[in-house]
């Protein structure tokens, strides 16, 4: 049969395949890309039936070889219902239960007050730090409880308006209910020595007590330090003492006397007290003469 004159022919080659040919030839090549990526034997819809043919039990469709199986699992038909039934699959299936938290129960106390507590303040004499120590009283607290504290930021509570120059200081012991203090909020040291708590399980008492950490040094003397090139006045001696103004001072040795002490003068003579110069006093206005028939009452 002479090929080369049909439409689509090319001298040379072979006639245009038919479509058989052509459907024939795509199930070969989705039939091998099936093999590559499927495993015939897991697929839970490939069935073969009493007849020597294979069933697709998803589609409800007959096959005559695994190749015609595999390639129409790579169809549209095969792919939309896989679609349909993971879907319905999802809706059907029961809310899988959460796993399971390990549950802790939370104990219920009945408050009855707020305990008793007493606050020093205190200052380190040897760092001049400034210290708070509360002393809490807790004579019912609970069997197996022990108290807690922990520091609070204004901005954490709600009872008032936050104010960043406070803190709070919180402590809690059941079934007493929690307290709160109100202090600066200035850095706290946390040494080992400034900041301790006890709790004296016999007294039922709880002790708690932090240093304020220093902002700046204070200074060992009061008064303005000299410059270092003016020489300080040598103390005097032991048993010598300022000498009364009234006092003459003693002869010095050779007795040859002093020299007179100008007047004022420590030892010297006394002057008198001297009034401050006053100022004069301005003259009275003058008033005119009242007239005729008139008194002089104001």
């Amino acid at each position: 049969m002479d090929f080369q004159h049909r439409a689509g022919g090319k001298t040379g080659s072979g006639g245009v395949a038919s479509t058989s040919e052509s459907n024939r030839d795509r199930r070969e090549r989705l039939r091998q890309l099936a093999l590559e990526t499927i495993d015939i034997n897991k697929d839970p819809y490939f069935m073969k039936n009493h007849l020597g043919s294979y069933e697709c039990k998803l589609c409800l469709t007959l096959h005559n070889n695994e190749g015609s199986y595999l390639a129409h699992t790579q169809g549209k038909k095969h792919q939309t219902n896989l679609a349909r039934r993971a879907a319905k699959e999802a809706k059907e299936a029961p809310a899988q239960p959460a796993p399971e938290k390990v549950k802790v129960e939370v104990k219920k106390f009945v408050k009855i007050g707020r305990p008793g507590y007493k606050v020093t303040k205190q200052r380190d004499p040897e760092t001049a730090q400034q210290s708070l120590l509360f002393q809490i009283d807790y004579p019912e607290i609970a069997e197996g409880i022990g108290p807690r504290h922990r520091f609070m930021s204004a901005y954490e509570q709600r009872i008032e308006p936050p104010d960043r120059r406070w803190q709070y200081l919180l402590l809690a012991a059941e079934p007493y209910e929690t307290i709160a203090f109100k202090v600066p909020s200035r850095e706290i040291d946390k040494a080992e020595n400034r900041f301790w708590t006890h709790w004296n399980k016999e007294t039922k008492q709880f002790f708690l007590q932090f240093h304020f950490k220093m902002e700046k040094s204070i200074s060992q003397s009061s008064g303005p330090v000299p410059p270092a090139n003016i020489k300080r006045p040598p103390p005097l001696m032991s048993g010598m003492g300022p000498r009364p103004p009234n006092e003459p001072m003693p002869p010095p040795p050779g007795g040859m006397p002093h020299p007179p002490l100008p007047p004022g003068a420590p030892g010297g003579p006394q002057m008198p007290p001297q009034m401050p110069p006053q100022m004069p006093m301005p003259p009275m206005p003058m008033r005119p003469p009242p007239p005729d028939g008139l008194s002089m009452a104001n």
